[in-house]
């Protein structure tokens, strides 16, 4: 008779939201090694190619701005970095974190406290339609805009359109908003972290000026920062406006159930991936956001359940840029058209 050999039981997943914060927190700690690794990997190259466009201006001014444009992939992993600094996830030691963050923060044009406390609110308020406005784009139900004005119509339509999303909308809140505190204006600390921030980026600017004149800032500080800023705020608006994203009244809104399905994974070619520190497994990064980017893989790799939660390809997320409003009745994010259609 030959001896049967017992197996261990499989053991189930969480049933809830709530209860996979117990499972992800085994993934929370970060590696001295693994972090000094993965800046000096995107620090390291972000230098030599700015060096590298500042030579090629001799060269051709072509090759200056494509040097330069290639380099907006290393500016939007260093911002990726900053975040999880914000999050307290890259070095165990917090004032390390931060410190490295604010030093990031005048690369990326963020004042880095400004921006940690207003991420900060939009991780606690996300989903909730009684809490909107801060550190989030504005979307409104089919009920709030059909009771606006015409003209409270035309600006949201405006606001939602993808020229200023993505056009004018970068620009402006990268060069323009984030010079200002604004959410905390009342508050002299972020005042502190606007007013230095904003110090130091001007001094890197006469710097500049000073040793290479106008073109290095037209050639490669312009370029690189507006294309890491539009990707940026492409990877925010795909991370929560989809199709079937979740919202709820405050009454109704439960922190864990928002952050796990009302945050997409976005599913990117390796490269991508890497470029954006895996930012798009953003389901899982908004139900425990003390994991390092550098581990969510492995959160997939060993619960691959997880995997099949909200997955967003990027020809998806071009289709789901046409949405704009959620409907509170199908649980549904509705293109300006569909909400027409359901109201007629």
């Amino acid at each position: 008779m030959s001896e049967q050999i017992s197996t261990p039981p499989v053991e189930a997943e969480p049933a809830t939201a709530r209860d996979w914060v117990k499972v992800l927190s085994q993934y929370r700690d970060p590696s001295l090694w693994r972090s000094s690794f993965e800046l000096a990997v995107t620090v390291g190259p972000f230098i030599l190619l700015w060096v590298l466009a500042w030579w090629s201006l001799s060269v051709s001014y072509w090759l200056t701005l494509a040097i330069s444009l290639c380099n907006a992939g290393f500016l939007l992993r260093l911002f990726a970095i900053q975040h999880d600094c914000g999050h307290g996830a890259f070095f165990e030691n917090r004032t390390v974190s931060d410190w490295l963050g604010r030093i990031i923060g005048v690369l990326t044009l963020t004042p880095y406290d400004v921006w940690r406390r207003s991420h900060s609110i939009h991780h606690s308020s996300s989903g909730d339609l009684g809490r909107r406005g801060i550190g989030d784009i504005q979307t409104l139900t089919v009920a709030e805009y059909a009771a606006l004005t015409p003209a409270g119509r035309l600006r949201y339509r405006m606001y939602r359109h993808p020229v200023v999303l993505f056009g004018l909308g970068p620009g402006y809140l990268f060069f323009l908003q984030n010079r200002l505190p604004l959410g905390h204006m009342g508050i002299r600390k972020y005042w502190v972290s606007a007013m230095s921030t904003n110090a130091a980026i001007l001094i890197g600017l006469i710097l500049i000026m000073q040793f290479g004149g106008i073109m290095p800032i037209l050639l490669i500080f312009l370029p690189s920062t507006l294309l890491a800023a539009t990707a940026g705020v492409w990877l925010f608006y795909v991370q929560h406006q989809f199709e079937t994203t979740h919202w709820e009244q405050s009454a109704d809104w439960q922190l864990h159930d928002a952050a796990l399905h009302g945050s997409s994974h976005y599913v990117m070619p390796r490269v991508l991936q890497w470029m954006t520190a895996n930012i798009g497994i953003h389901h899982v990064h908004h139900l425990y956001s003390r994991i390092p980017f550098y581990r969510l893989p492995e959160v997939l790799r060993d619960h691959a359940v997880l995997n099949g939660d909200n997955r967003l390809t990027i020809w998806e997320s071009f289709r789901n840029a046409r949405l704009h409003l959620w409907d509170e009745k199908s649980k549904r994010l509705l293109s300006f058209k569909q909400a027409k259609a359901g109201a007629s």
